[in-house]
């Protein structure tokens, strides 16, 4: 992903217009086409100054990867939110977050006004079944990349810190509101096509856990990603192929053109008596 194209190039209508469909990967032009889809509404943002990039390196000890680097060098944050319309009645459904630089804030920060015996995440700390999880001591540092609109925490984590030394390589993790950790991604890159891969949808990082997303969450999955939406499919936490892929042979299943049948089968079909054969029975059933 390449995000070249700062707020001062959108001196106009046109080139804003061009520099939004880039950043967004062109999925503003996709929601409006959408039947029913109403108010899609992406929030303009200054790019963050380089001081402050590094500011945030220093005060953390921890180095920005390259491709967060030149995201926040574009745009200070980002928010992309779309609605529903549902009969008379306008439903907020989709919400893209990415924070600021400035909220892109350590999830273990103490508070100065905590009680000194007040139980703390690190106490929460235990080894489960996923293999090498972020820890919430100081084998981990961990910053809030995405809020999730309240489901739980999309995270920077690095891994393996050694106090003093500049820690250098992250991974996206979500941490669901029971406190579980779930791989995402290994790049902040393959998170944000994430993102907008799934629209937005409610609650859509529980489709990378064992039990998915509520019932209501599979309704709006089910009416506006017919096509990337399983019901029973969760992906494998493990797994690298971490982004929806539109499967041709089961998509267009139903669509294949029969060949065309040479006259002499088609003389010999016809004077041969038997069962007709329905071609429903060639569609696979979804």
């Amino acid at each position: 992903m390449v995000l070249c194209v700062t707020m001062e190039d959108a001196s106009d209508d046109r080139t804003f217009k061009g520099f939004v469909e880039k950043l967004t990967l062109g999925i503003t032009r996709v929601l409006e086409s959408i039947p029913g889809v109403q108010d899609v509404r992406f929030a303009e943002k200054a790019p963050a100054e380089k001081r402050y990039l590094l500011s945030w390196e220093q005060k953390n000890n921890c180095s920005l990867p390259e491709d967060l680097r030149d995201f926040y060098l574009t745009t200070d944050g980002f928010t992309l939110t779309w609605n529903s319309k549902l009969e008379d009645k306008v439903v907020s459904v989709g919400c893209m977050v990415i924070n600021s630089i400035a909220k892109l804030r350590p999830l273990l920060q103490s508070n100065v006004y905590s009680l000194p015996n007040a139980p703390t995440l690190a106490d929460l700390d235990f080894d489960d079944d996923i293999e090498d999880p972020p820890h919430f001591d100081s084998r981990s540092r961990i910053f809030e990349l995405d809020p999730c609109n309240g489901n739980g925490k999309a995270c920077l984590v690095y891994k393996g810190c050694t106090p003093g030394v500049m820690a250098q390589q992250c991974e996206v993790w979500f941490l669901d509101r029971s406190l579980f950790w779930h791989y995402l991604t290994p790049s902040f890159t393959a998170y944000y096509r994430l993102m907008i891969t799934h629209l937005g949808l409610p609650e859509w990082q529980y489709n990378f856990t064992p039990y998915g997303t509520s019932p209501q969450a599979k309704q709006w999955a089910a009416l506006y990603q017919p096509l990337t939406f399983h019901v029973d499919a969760h992906p494998d936490a493990a797994n690298d192929s971490v982004l929806n892929k539109l499967d041709p042979a089961k998509a267009f299943n139903g669509k294949t053109k029969p060949p065309t049948p040479k006259k002499k089968q088609a003389q010999v079909s016809a004077t041969t008596k038997g069962p007709a054969v329905s071609g429903r029975h060639g569609v696979n059933k979804r």
